[in-house]
């Protein structure tokens, strides 16, 4: 019986083509608009923890903090910023392998007349500077990575060299930093983000001479021996800093970050982003809800007098009451599969446009079975809540009011 229904169902829907079309467009578009934000977020975490698992995880990195702030450029004009104290301080601790000082800060570079603003930063060349390296993803494309024994030579980002000026740097070029010439020796690889791409990476002690900064630390990263916990060395290092500094646990001018804490900071911050774009996709899922229930009203009306003789013919109140919800139903599953279709196919789009736009390996799509089927069930499901008010009022008709309506 409930076959016969769900056929009939069907066949109902096909008198009206173009109707049913044009209610299918409003729950297509809601869940296209819901499948490709939840693919892309999901796919924007998944990248990142993949990114997190190459970087490795045994890294810790400490910045200061201001007003609630930490950056690797808030110590700079922090009151009370990190120091080669406290690097001395932590570098020897029980599970700590290498440990290293990073000062960064806008500068401005120029090359011929040309004039830029970019990001400077001054590491010591060698271990530290591999282990950054290689807790970023970087890679070299041209050139070298600086080594020790460097002084007035240069590391570039992507954009820095390729996009930056009029002309493309190479290693071997020359440019000018805060008054001084440098010698370009080595090229980054495309990141995706404005701040590593446009940086230019110098020496440590070559950068303290060009601020006329001995002491101050943008942020301290420490790599952690195999065979430790990283949370507990990491607990160690608060300790010792706050010990170092004179400071009361809650009152700390200071962060310590594990790869675990930035990666539940990635999460949190996702899942807002995920939840207010789902709640705007939402609403048109609400447009596209009215939509059916007013498609649902109309029919109703236009077979009263059809309802009425299959009352007369022995049809129950639950069997007219099944015909509405499945066709209402059967709108919203059509629009959800469309709509699925289509949403993937537009989050694809958005990968593909911007690994050719900005080289980033973040933004990508993650297609998984369980948002397929989930979208299309809950657009099923929207579609026959749509229509529960009209299908009730079609089984609530009395057959000798419905035949007499014309």
């Amino acid at each position: 019986m409930i076959g016969d229904l769900f056929f009939l169902s069907i066949k109902n829907l096909t008198h009206r083509k173009l109707r049913s079309y044009l209610t299918i467009i409003g729950i297509l578009i809601g869940i296209a608009a819901v499948v490709a934000l939840i693919s892309l977020s999901e796919g924007m975490q998944k990248a990142i923890e993949q990114q997190f698992q190459e970087a490795g995880s045994n890294i810790i990195m400490v910045m200061s903090t201001s007003g609630g702030m930490s950056s690797p450029m808030v110590s700079l004009f922090s009151t009370k910023p990190l120091t080669e104290k406290d690097l001395r301080a932590v570098e020897n601790l029980r599970g700590v392998d290498k440990a290293g000082g990073v000062l960064m800060m806008p500068a401005m570079i120029s090359v011929g007349k040309e004039k830029k603003n970019i990001f400077l930063t001054g590491m010591d060349p060698g271990p530290i500077e591999e282990m950054v390296m290689n807790a970023q993803s970087y890679e070299i494309i041209e050139g070298r990575m600086l080594e020790e024994g460097d002084r007035y030579k240069a590391l570039l980002g992507y954009s820095a060299a390729k996009d930056l000026f009029d002309r493309e740097l190479h290693p071997g070029d020359k440019i000018n930093i805060m008054g001084k010439t440098f010698r370009v020796v080595g090229i980054i690889s495309k990141v995706g983000n404005r701040m590593d791409d446009e940086s230019v990476t110098i020496p440590l002690d070559v950068m303290r001479d060009l601020i006329g900064e001995k002491e101050k630390l943008g942020m301290i990263i420490l790599s952690v021996k195999d065979g430790y916990d990283v949370e507990e060395v990491a607990e160690e290092v608060r300790e010792k800093l706050r010990k170092e500094r004179n400071e009361e646990e809650g009152e700390e001018t200071f962060v310590v970050s594990t790869p675990r804490d930035l990666l539940k900071i990635f999460q949190e911050i996702l899942m807002i982003v995920q939840v207010v774009l789902i709640g705007v996709a939402a609403i048109s899922l609400i447009v596209g809800g009215v939509g059916i229930m007013n498609t649902m009203y109309m029919a109703v009306m236009e077979r009263t007098r059809e309802i009425g003789i299959m009352k007369a013919i022995g049809a129950e109140n639950s069997h007219i009451l099944l015909i509405f919800l499945f066709e209402s139903g059967i709108l919203g599953m059509i629009g959800g599969i469309c709509g699925v279709l289509i949403g993937l196919g537009i989050s694809k789009g958005i990968e593909i446009a911007a690994s050719i736009a900005t080289g980033s390996p973040l933004i990508k799509a993650y297609i998984s079975p369980e948002l397929i089927i989930g979208s299309i069930i809950f657009s099923f499901i929207v579609g026959m809540i749509s229509g529960v008010m009209p299908a009730r009022q079609a089984a609530r008709l009395k057959p000798v009011d419905a035949l007499r309506y014309e």
